[in-house]
């Protein structure tokens, strides 16, 4: 039996989406990390214990292993998920808003000279994409998806209420977690395009960052003007 097109609401997205199995995210090597950071000076109590965090995965997917999830994406699991996914959607969640606030010496900067990541903090609302894992590939698809997104505590798993064009979904989605000390909200834009402009780290440039941002925000036609705003102002400082 032939499986339905993921694609099959937003042709236009067939191709702007990185597939699973060329993502770096499916076989990140956290020992590999951990030993980078340690010669970059980090702390080396930076991430979570892997225990922990797959404690953590089991017990906020209790009861939900066997279901079809839907995952939400406002930065780059909008381009590269890395999870094998049956179906995408645009989606908006009201109350939340794309935030360059979340402090990084790693991915995308360094101890020397940090950058910034999104989070989804407070706001007056953000369309992205979600994305529908069937309920066979759930453990092993929320395995990946929580050593990604959960490597650290500064975001914390929440379920969004999610807006579409075909109904309302409820999705898993990873908020600002302003618990922990990387999360700072509050940074001037101005700051924020300065540090965008020159930070890089391990995962590439923040500026490469701010700008897939830019690019696949307006491949799908949507207008987020702080994001806009920032790239501007990044742009024009370098």
């Amino acid at each position: 039996m032939t499986q339905p097109d993921p694609y099959r609401h937003h042709p236009e997205l067939n191709g702007q989406i990185k597939p699973a199995a060329e993502s770096v995210f499916r076989t990140l090597d956290l020992d590999a990390i951990d030993a980078r950071s340690i010669a970059q000076g980090r702390d080396p109590n930076w991430r979570t214990p892997c225990e922990d965090r797959e404690a953590g995965r089991r017990a906020w997917l209790n009861g939900r292993m066997d279901q079809e999830l839907w995952v939400y994406g406002y930065g780059s699991l909008m381009w590269d998920p890395a999870l094998v996914f049956s179906e995408v959607r645009r989606a908006r969640v009201q109350g939340f808003g794309r935030s360059f606030c979340l402090w990084d010496e790693g991915g995308r900067g360094t101890v020397e000279q940090p950058g910034l990541m999104l989070a989804l903090d407070t706001g007056e609302g953000c369309e992205g994409l979600v994305f529908r894992v069937a309920a066979a590939d759930v453990d092993a698809e929320s395995f990946i998806l929580f050593r990604r997104e959960m490597i650290a505590d500064a975001y914390k798993p929440a379920w969004l209420t999610l807006q579409t064009a075909q109904g309302p979904v409820e999705a898993l989605g990873f908020v600002a977690n302003h618990g922990h000390d990387r999360i700072r909200p509050g940074i001037p834009l101005d700051q924020q395009a300065r540090m965008l402009a020159v930070a890089e780290g391990e995962l590439g440039t923040g500026f490469d960052y701010l700008t897939s941002t830019q690019a696949h925000l307006a491949h799908m036609g949507i207008e987020d003007p702080y994001i806009s705003d920032l790239y501007r102002r990044t742009v024009a400082l370098r």
